[in-house]
């Protein structure tokens, strides 16, 4: 099992999954939840998220299997996800956004905050070109700092303020385009050789 761990791989996966969940991002929603139901429970939020995300990266190729869909085009589409991800990032813009949740329960935190449709696209995407395992060390260790912010989101926002949690969105952003660019690149060529 460690032969096959590759501490680039992992860093690699980590950083595309924290781009993708940008929970540092997404402090104002928790504060906002947290204001208007009062408690974030996010232990709960934390591992249910990360069973959605190991469960979907074990069972994603199945699923795509099963409707007829190769995982280099789902790379492909993934892309277009990440990419659109990072002009909201980037741009400060909208271009989707769900309803705002009526509780701080499971459903708004662990789905679809953290455990998104960019994540599961993300974690497919991924395997096409990383070892599972590592992606799964790039999980959990997401899991741990998604916890982690979960918990202490309010002192991060006065730390950081709002200004420094831009500025973090923007540079995530931009690496999160690279990164779909990267991803299109590789994958586009694999379907047609």
């Amino acid at each position: 099992m460690f032969k096959v761990l590759d501490f680039r791989q992992i860093f690699t996966a980590g950083m595309i999954l924290f781009a993708v969940i940008d929970i540092i991002g997404n402090i104002p929603i928790i504060i906002d939840l947290r204001k208007k139901v009062g408690h974030i429970q996010s232990e709960k939020a934390s591992i249910v998220a990360g069973i959605i995300m190991v469960v979907f990266l074990f069972l994603g190729k199945e699923i795509l299997n099963l409707i007829g869909i190769d995982v280099n085009s789902f790379a492909v589409a993934g892309s277009f996800i990440l990419f659109f991800l990072a002009l909201e990032m980037i741009l400060g813009i909208s271009l989707y956004k769900d309803d705002a949740p009526e509780t701080a329960s499971v459903v708004p935190l662990a789905f679809p905050l953290i455990a998104g449709a960019g994540t599961m696209t993300s974690l497919v995407s991924l395997q096409a070109e990383y070892e599972t395992v590592n992606i799964i060390v790039a999980i959990l260790i997401n899991i741990i700092f998604v916890y982690l912010v979960l918990k202490s989101s309010a002192k991060i926002e006065g730390f950081l303020g709002s200004q420094g949690i831009n500025v973090i969105r923007k540079v995530f952003g931009v690496i999160l385009l690279a990164i779909a660019v990267k991803l299109f690149a590789a994958n586009i060529q694999n379907l047609f050789t």
